[in-house]
């Protein structure tokens, strides 16, 4: 099966600062991995690069085999990428329906099985809120319209940033709960996250990133919380 994302060598740079080192990551269609690292790790960055962000070679990033490296990001949410970004970056003057339906509008005339009404599903308090500005929502709100926003442009790949980050755990587990929805819709999952234990749970695989390099790969249900935290401070106990 040909992976919906691969990457191979992939280096990025800042001006002169390059801040990944020949990363090579696949993820098949439907599978949920997770990336973990701490902070300037080079999570975000490998973000921004498969979303078209920071210019790379084609041939280090491909969807289904094509190379789409340095592609702008038009044409990478084309391709059926789409990213829940770290600080939701909603319309915060537009009712929680609103900017669903900015999506809906992005993503017209792509195939795909997600709706408003399916969203509102996963997601019911949105529904109840629908007419409400986002900046009215609470923070796992506004969180939940990232996500759903997301989904409505139909992807194959949904990119996630740091989608825990400073919300309280209850809503942290509702978020998480729907994961496994999404994958079943065949959707592939990248989730950058800091927190391990959540990482671990939510996912089939992982890959761990130091100082802009893989560190350890593997099954996240067969890969020790010693071997993570090796791979975290510059272990050598990396996994294949």
């Amino acid at each position: 099966m040909t992976p919906i994302l691969s990457t191979k060598g992939l280096t990025a740079f800042y001006g002169d600062f390059q801040a990944l080192f020949g990363v090579d990551v696949e993820i098949a269609p439907g599978e949920t991995v997770a990336l973990i690292g701490a902070n300037g790790a080079g999570k975000s960055t490998f973000l921004r690069s498969i979303m078209g962000l920071i210019r790379v070679k084609p041939e280090m990033i491909q969807l289904d085999g094509r190379p789409v490296g340095g592609e702008p990001p038009h044409r990478i949410v084309s391709g059926g990428v789409a990213i829940v970004p770290e600080g939701r970056r909603l319309f915060a003057g537009m009712t929680v329906e609103e900017n669903l339906r900015v999506a809906i509008d992005n993503a017209s005339g792509r195939d795909g099985t997600w709706t408003l009404d399916r969203v509102f599903s996963l997601f019911p308090i949105l529904k109840e809120k629908r007419r409400e500005p986002a900046q009215r929502l609470s923070g796992g709100q506004q969180q939940m319209v990232s996500i759903g926003r997301a989904l409505l442009n139909q992807p194959r790949l949904l990119l996630c940033d740091e989608i825990s980050l400073g919300l309280a755990p209850r809503v942290i587990r509702e978020i998480y709960e729907i994961m496994p929805e999404i994958s079943e819709a065949g959707t592939a999952v990248v989730l950058v996250e800091q927190d391990v234990s959540l990482a671990k749970q939510a996912s089939d695989r992982l890959y761990c990133m130091l100082e802009g390099r893989i560190t350890l790969t593997g099954r996240s249900g067969e890969i020790s919380r010693d071997q993570i935290a090796a791979a975290y401070f510059g272990g050598s106990d990396a996994v294949a």
